[in-house]
């Protein structure tokens, strides 16, 4: 036990100069939002220390009741100066310490401790907890104004309201701001948000729109003040929750230096700050939306990149299989050659051949390495009749299996930029959905055609047409839709997964309603063009049973 409390203690005075800053900031904070005070005490429309308070809390728990508790009774003492004695002060102040402890602890509760607020169910959640939580606080600490006689009874509704008015906007649009600079990853984030060009535009606006809503003087704040929507919306919806939160204390902090400039009296600053707290609402909201679709979309590419690798992954035996079966030739061949003690040309040739082979077949391991680490693909400079000639080669057996022809027709002079590998993996799944298809198909014969033309000097089209069943018009128009059935010529996942490795190269693949199946492929043609490499197997390829 003493162990434990030792331990305790050491901790607490290790972070003795956080609690001194703490204490510093939170008094600091709360003199300088000392505005329009109800009756002298420290009942204001805008209240952002208890925000900083409700962050450290949640950081680091029971630690910081001592610092919290300090740090209200002097600004208790600080922003009231001779109202009352100081330990008559002390009550209205525990009892405030004790409020926004229970608070800090709920929140601490219902949320992680490395929230940011960034998604819709946390933002209500916290929402909630400051709306209950900063009425209960005011009702109790209004109550001991009542009780040590600080505060006369006529004005208790009043200042019940001004208190949760000012609790309220300051807890809900200074502590996110605060909970994201309490945090690495909020640090991190709050910096890219803040480094951008965008930025300034957007902050540019606030105070253009600040000037628009106040400038004028006198209550035109009220008349103009939806303006003050415009870049806070801007904020959220091009940044995200960071955006809105840099926006939203932005615009707080040029609204009291508005009202305090122009004079306001009490009712307008605590009617103007009920509207600045909705437009910090809605600003979050937004942000937090944006955040979520973000993030969805991210995760979704990332599954997505993951499945692609696991097709990729799949096609490992069809791409090794040539180079391995020909190390196997070759190794035999060596072994024949040693055997009858021969060597010279006719064993190094051998010994070539399986050095091509094995690099061969460690490039397709290192692409396949490279593309689960990275998801980007690998270009190089590929011509189409080449890329086409190796996918069909290695689909020649299925062909004469299941007697279905197979025909490419002379492919014009195009050279793409492509990963090589990626694109043959889409362009043998099409072709391997073409022979699902056929074989499915009772008609007769059983063909797959491949074509393919240029689209003015920029793009070429290739084209996969075979004898089975073609699209309807519905059935082209939601080809891509994953609630769609994956078995009915090839609509699923792969289809999809070859879609999405296409458009990363610049192009764009599509099934198009017929009678029978038609997909299409069109990529962009590289610039750089290479004289084209002599190619070791015929252009033109038939297979037919």
């Amino acid at each position: 036990m003493m162990r434990t409390t030792k331990a305790a203690v050491i901790a607490w005075l290790s972070r003795l100069p956080l609690f001194i800053a703490f204490i510093g900031l939170y008094v600091a904070l709360d003199v300088a939002s000392f505005i329009h005070p109800l009756h002298g005490l420290n009942i204001t429309p805008w209240n952002p220390a208890p925000a900083l308070g409700l962050v450290l809390l949640i950081q680091i728990g029971r630690q910081a009741w001592v610092p919290l508790a300090v740090a209200i009774v002097l600004a208790e003492i600080t922003t009231r100066g001779s109202l009352g004695s100081p330990w008559i002060s002390m009550v209205p102040a525990l009892v405030l310490t004790v409020g926004y402890a229970l608070l800090g602890a709920m929140l601490a509760r219902r949320l992680p401790r490395d929230a940011l607020l960034d998604d819709r169910r946390s933002l209500v959640v916290w929402l909630l907890h400051v709306a209950v939580g900063s009425l209960l606080i005011s009702l109790a600490y209004l109550c001991s104004l009542l009780i040590v006689g600080l505060l006369p009874q006529a004005g208790w509704w009043t200042g019940l309201v001004r208190f949760w008015v000012g609790d309220g906007v300051g807890i809900t649009v200074m502590m996110p701001l605060l909970l994201w600079l309490s945090s690495e990853r909020g640090r991190a984030r709050l910096w890219r948000s803040v480094a951008k060009r965008e930025s300034a535009a957007y902050l540019l606006l606030g105070v253009a729109t600040l000037w628009l809503a106040f400038g004028t003087g006198g209550h035109g704040g009220f008349k103009l003040f939806y303006l003050l929507f415009l870049p806070i919306v801007w904020a959220a919806a091009r940044q995200g929750m960071a955006g809105a939160i840099v926006c939203a204390a932005v615009l707080q902090v040029g609204v009291i230096v508005a009202m305090r400039s122009l004079d306001y009296n009490a009712v307008t600053v605590a009617e103007l700050q009920i509207l600045a707290m909705a437009m910090a609402v809605v600003g979050f909201f937004v942000g937090a939306t944006v955040s979520e679709q973000r993030r969805t979309a991210e995760d979704l590419r990332h599954s997505l990149r993951l499945a692609a690798a696991g097709e990729m992954a799949g096609a490992l035996a069809n791409e090794l299989y040539q180079p391995l079966t020909a190390l196997n030739a070759y190794a035999g061949a060596c072994e024949q050659l040693l055997a009858r003690g021969e060597s010279g040309e006719p064993l190094e040739a051998a010994l070539r051949c399986v050095q091509r082979e094995s690099g061969r077949a460690n490039d397709v391991l290192r692409r396949l390495q490279d593309y689960f680490r990275t998801g980007e693909p690998q270009l190089e400079a590929v011509f189409l009749d080449d890329l086409v000639e190796t996918v069909v080669v290695s689909c020649l057996p299925r062909a004469e299996q299941a007697g279905v022809r197979l025909r490419v027709a002379p492919m014009p002079h195009a050279q793409l930029h492509i990963d090589r590998l990626q694109m043959e993996v889409v362009l043998r799944s099409l072709i391997n959905n073409a022979f699902d298809s056929v074989i499915a198909s009772p008609h007769q014969p059983r063909r797959i055609w491949l074509a393919a033309w240029k689209e003015g000097e920029e793009r070429v089209c290739l084209r996969i047409e075979d004898s089975g069943s073609g699209l309807t018009v519905e059935e082209a128009s939601r080809l891509f839709d994953p609630r769609v059935a994956p078995k009915a010529k090839g609509r699923g996942l792969g289809l999809e997964i070859s879609r999405a490795i296409v458009a990363t190269h610049g192009g764009r693949q599509w099934g198009e309603a017929a009678e029978h199946g038609l997909f299409k492929i069109e990529l962009p043609i590289s610039d750089l063009d290479t004289p084209p490499q002599p190619s070791v197997q015929p252009v033109f390829v038939e297979a037919e049973n």
